[in-house]
């Protein structure tokens, strides 16, 4: 299965023109790397696992919703954490990817070499795609 996620990551950051990308599983309240595209390996890491609430990743999973910044190198709002400087980009989104109960069963984040800010639209075509993430097995209660 990890393939089959590196590939299907692959595939979603070339088809939006991003420079990197990350699929986190939710797992035991946090979540855990599942596949990466040109992350660093520290930055790797440091995101093998997110706690719910820390981070992009970390804040839509407790969210439920989108997280983004227009910047990663400049960003001051708490959310990009030290680390995701490192990665050679600007602009970046974390999507949380709900199951059929409305949980979030993955969270999928991708970057882009520049800076922009997100509208409604991007954020709706960014969900769909991302939304076709292949499902995966979730662990029982």
């Amino acid at each position: 299965m990890a393939e089959a996620l590196q590939q299907w990551l692959t595939e979603f950051v070339h088809e939006h023109a991003g420079a990197a990308g990350t699929v986190h599983l939710f797992e035991n309240g946090g979540l855990k790397l599942a596949a990466a595209v040109n992350i660093p390996p520290a930055v790797r890491q440091a995101v093998e696992w997110v706690p719910n609430g820390k981070g992009m990743a970390g804040l839509a999973l407790q969210r439920k919703e989108p997280v983004q910044t227009c910047n990663l190198q400049e960003d001051r709002s708490g959310a990009v954490k030290p680390g995701a400087k490192a990665v050679d980009a600007q602009a970046a989104i974390a999507l949380p990817i709900l199951n059929a109960k409305g949980d979030v069963r993955a969270v999928v984040g991708i970057a882009f070499h520049d800076e922009r800010q997100f509208t409604p639209a991007d954020i709706q075509a960014l969900t769909d795609s991302a939304s076709k993430l292949p499902h995966v097995a979730e662990p029982g209660p």
